[in-house]
């Protein structure tokens, strides 16, 4: 890396942009970034480290800069084609970290669903241990020079992941998603089985999992789940509203007793995940317990706050799959109240291929409700409406728009989740402040 250029962000809103000029600031490194002018919510970490954004514009590109690029803009965009104009050095997202993380013990977390709260968790409990940077999928970065280890969240979309070679990998599930790039599960599976022969060290995998059981090559597996079948096994789970516990078998051996104050089956398997990789690593067993104790989640996971008698939820999820997760998760935490799902779907083609996945999942709440599709920068109208999911949710969905959110105020005492990658976030603050002027004041 060259410490006389400036790096410049093509995209830094985006969650790995983000992180990654994050993780360069605390470096040491001089950053800037361009992108639209719409607020982001990954924008809180750079403005907080006064990292530079600038609107978009081919003015922003000068002699003196090394240029990111992140994914979602092709080579037309106007600055990276002033960019290569000046003939300046042009690297995309992927390929920077793949160079990146050669310097340290790197674990990559790739899967279909889980890799953002992985990473999170893997992060927070190694840098209570040793020095560590890390990059999660959430927008947050951190960077530091005495670093030994670099955890990161690894995308498989478009096989991007494939840019990585690092010691370990922690596959959580391969599910079929991004139909836009994918023909099916076998060109996912096949994704994941080529990033899983790149790895140096080893694969940590769910067992769980019926595709991530098909890994095969010549790379070693250490399997993690509940089943007896697996190298590291979780036994005697209980869980109750502040969390869950259960003990750790290795090989056949007991290994620890360990406690999380998360909710959700896949967050035990996410634990089981970071407990494999520190055993492989020979990392303190008490220390890695300890720091799994105190791990408060990341943005946009199961993030909650209480307004008036109701809970409000914001969570990322925008798969069949991850919506059953966070329901499961919620029911745990919440056993006695009414569950209230608003959903925004992302992307026409996800939503046209796993319409009926998405209705199933669904069902698992007391009450639906859903928001318009929510496109993407590739895509920006499909052949599926909200209509068509509505239509699909056997016991009724109704239709929310943003300007009037008064159908969730007959709901008290309960739960709702806003869930959705797109811009579902302005639902739920329109809710949260119709709710707040309608609490009862008193003198």
């Amino acid at each position: 890396m060259e410490t006389e250029t400036i790096y410049h962000f093509v995209g830094i809103k985006g969650s790995g942009m983000s992180a990654l000029a994050l993780i360069l600031h605390g470096k040491g490194y001089r950053v800037q970034g361009s992108d639209v002018e719409t607020y982001f919510f990954t924008q809180k970490g750079l403005d907080d480290a006064g990292i530079t954004i600038m609107p978009f514009g081919a003015a922003n590109i000068t002699p003196d800069l090394t240029v990111i690029a992140g994914n979602a803009f092709p080579d037309s965009h106007e600055e990276i084609a002033k960019a290569k104009e000046l003939g300046l050095t042009v690297i995309r997202y992927h390929d920077f970290i793949g160079d990146l993380i050669k310097n340290y013990t790197s674990v990559a977390i790739t899967g279909s669903h889980g890799k953002t709260s992985t990473t999170g968790l893997l992060s927070h409990v190694l840098d209570g241990i040793a020095p560590t940077s890390y990059l999660i999928g959430d927008g947050t970065g951190f960077g530091r020079e005495d670093a030994e280890y670099f955890v990161l969240e690894a995308c498989e979309y478009r096989r991007h992941f494939l840019a990585y070679s690092p010691d370990y990998a922690i596959i959580t599930n391969i599910d079929f998603d991004h139909p836009d790039y994918y023909k099916d599960i076998d060109d996912v599976y096949s994704a994941f089985d080529s990033f899983a022969s790149q790895v140096k060290k080893g694969v940590i995998a769910c067992g769980e999992d019926a595709y991530v059981r098909e890994l095969k090559g010549k790379y070693p597996v250490t399997f993690y789940g509940f089943a007896e079948d697996n190298d590291v096994v979780a036994k005697n789970v209980t869980k109750d509203t502040t969390g869950s516990q259960f003990d750790v078998e290795i090989n056949g051996e007991m290994y620890g007793h360990f406690e999380i104050p998360s909710f959700g089956t896949h967050n035990i398997l996410n634990s089981l995940a970071i407990i494999t990789f520190c055993w492989l690593e020979g990392l303190d067993n008490d220390k890695v317990a300890a720091q799994l104790k105190t791990f408060t989640g990341v943005k946009r996971r199961f993030s909650e706050k209480y307004i008036s008698d109701m809970v409000v939820i914001d969570d990322y999820a925008h798969h069949p799959s991850e919506i059953r997760a966070t329901l499961d998760a919620a029911r745990q935490k919440y056993p006695t109240k009414e569950i209230i799902a608003i959903f925004q779907p992302h992307t026409f083609t996800r939503t046209v291929a796993l319409l009926s996945e998405f209705a199933e999942s669904l069902e698992l709440a007391d009450k639906v409700f859903l928001c318009d599709i929510f496109g993407s920068a590739r895509e920006k109208d499909g052949q599926v409406s909200i209509g068509d999911l509505a239509d699909k949710i056997e016991k009724g969905a109704t239709v929310l728009n943003v300007n009037n959110m008064s159908p969730l105020l007959q709901f008290h005492d309960a739960v709702a989740i806003f869930m959705g990658a797109g811009d579902v976030q302005k639902f739920e603050l329109a809710y949260e402040e119709l709710l707040s002027h309608s609490v009862p004041t008193t003198n």
